[in-house]
């Protein structure tokens, strides 16, 4: 992102262009819509107080890796027994096309929600970022801090997982070769 004024409007124009999907990003990570909104505020805030030094190289990149490592953190904190409560996950691209009837969409994306739900962390932050943000084998590796292999045995459990879960029963989930 060049500079184009002051460090409070090159940070406020990032902002309005890429919270969105930042906040759909890390709705995909953690599957509830509060959560997410806090992950991004909180990545947010840390990207501003370094904004003079991330601006120049990839912002977006900078930020959603915060929000990655909010997440891992929160829930390396979080109780054992606490579980996310929030409504249904939008993997658009596992979904694929709306149909007429939109309690079909709704109950696809409940299902969807729910199949995410049984990966484990890590399975999940893959299937996010190789599915939602399209990140290859290597880049989602280094988001993660771990070795790409790590990152296609998960991607392969995973997707076992969701291909086996009668909650998507009739819906594609990922690549099948």
């Amino acid at each position: 992102m060049a500079a184009t004024g002051s460090r409070d409007d090159d940070f406020t124009a990032f902002v309005l262009a890429r919270s969105a999907r930042l906040v759909h990003f890390a709705r995909m990570l953690c599957g509830d819509a509060g959560l997410a909104e806090d992950l991004v505020q909180n990545a947010l805030e840390k990207a501003y107080l370094r904004w003079d030094r991330i601006e120049m190289a990839d912002p977006f990149a900078y930020v959603r890796q915060a929000v990655v490592n909010q997440h891992l953190s929160w829930v390396r904190r979080r109780p054992w027994r606490e579980r996310p409560s929030g409504g249904a996950t939008e993997l658009d691209l596992f979904l694929g096309p709306v149909v007429d009837d939109p309690s079909g969409a709704v109950n696809r994306r409940v299902g969807l929600g729910a199949a995410l739900a049984t990966l484990s962390r890590r399975e999940r932050a893959v299937v996010v970022l190789r599915y939602v943000e399209d990140l290859t084998e290597r880049q989602t590796a280094e988001v993660l801090g771990v070795a790409v292999g790590t990152v296609k045995s998960a991607n392969a459990r995973a997707l076992e997982k969701l291909r086996a879960a009668p909650e998507l029963s009739g819906v594609p989930v990922g690549e099948r070769t």
